[in-house]
């Protein structure tokens, strides 16, 4: 039986020729056949690729074999089948993160330069310990809905261009004086998001390294994580352990779940739980601008 494996990984580094590290990546994963989603752009890489077990990992050696990915913390988690990822898209952005702030974003080869202080899971449990820490959720809001850190601010952003608007709000302006720990999944958006809230005044911010992912290696289910975590391919989400807490409610039915789906309105990109029996019909966000009509 073939095993299935799914590597995700990113790199803040200066590229020169992003669209030369675009046609190698593609025609890497093709001869490997791999899918997956690759961005690439002059300020690095970000990627999730899924395949059987031997093809990832000759990926997984060429890719880090190149001397500008050396560092690279690589992560792996369990793939289920080739059905992970149906597909392969490798493409060059502007911004290596969507957050609309291409020029504020300053990187070198040791990463993003101005960025929030690292913290090792350990680190973090340390730092709880000794401060009353507030942790800021760095994803969009239908993530949180089902996994979270416990008493976390989730701000209300659909896309990560939204955060300049939530951070320039005054909401949380409460808390620049104070110990912030930023987190995702992978721990990529909070390289941007962390130096975006140092440059807005936040005084003291940190963020996990390595992301959910790291935290949930190291602690399960039985640490300050709670519920289940988003992922961005056909697994939809992941848990620790068998343990993991339902804390997300079905938008239909608020019947407890952990299931994510797209809502039905096919242009539309709203995200939202639903129950396994809800999801056998059609699911609308019901959002003012959204049209079921038009699905």
């Amino acid at each position: 039986m073939a095993i299935y494996k799914v590597l995700l990984f990113y790199g803040f580094t200066p590229l020169k020729d992003p669209e030369a590290i675009r046609l190698w990546q593609r025609d890497l994963c093709e001869s490997l056949g791999l899918g997956g989603r690759i961005l690439i752009s002059p300020q690095g890489i970000n990627s999730t690729v899924g395949g059987e077990l031997t093809a990832v990992k000759k990926y997984w050696r060429k890719t880090r074999d190149y001397p500008a990915f050396k560092s690279i913390d690589f992560k792996w988690s369990e793939g289920t089948s080739e059905a992970d990822f149906p597909r392969l898209k490798v493409r060059v952005r502007d911004e290596l993160v969507g957050f609309g702030v291409p020029d504020e974003v300053k990187v070198d080869e040791g990463g993003v330069i101005g960025g929030g202080q690292h913290l090792t899971p350990q680190e973090l449990h340390q730092l709880v310990d000794q401060k009353d820490v507030t942790f800021f959720d760095g994803r969009n809001k239908w993530e949180a809905q089902i996994g979270r850190f416990k008493n976390a601010v989730v701000p209300d952003v659909r896309t990560s261009h939204d955060f300049v608007r939530e951070l320039e709000s005054g909401k949380y302006d409460h808390l620049k004086n104070t110990p912030v720990v930023t987190y995702c999944t992978g721990g990529i958006r909070c390289e941007i998001l962390s130096s975006m809230m140092m440059k807005r005044g936040f005084t003291e911010v940190y963020q996990m390294a390595g992301g959910i992912v790291r935290y949930g290696e190291a602690y399960g289910d039985s640490g300050l994580w709670e519920g289940a975590l988003s992922v961005f391919d056909e697994r939809k989400a992941i848990t620790f352990s068998p343990e993991a807490a339902v804390i997300g409610a079905c938008s239909m039915c608020a019947e407890p779940s952990s299931r994510l789906e797209n809502c039905s309105n096919l242009v539309c990109r709203t995200q939202m739980v639903v129950c396994d029996s809800c999801a056998q019909g059609d699911v609308h966000c019901g959002d003012a601008d959204c049209h079921p009509s038009t699905a």
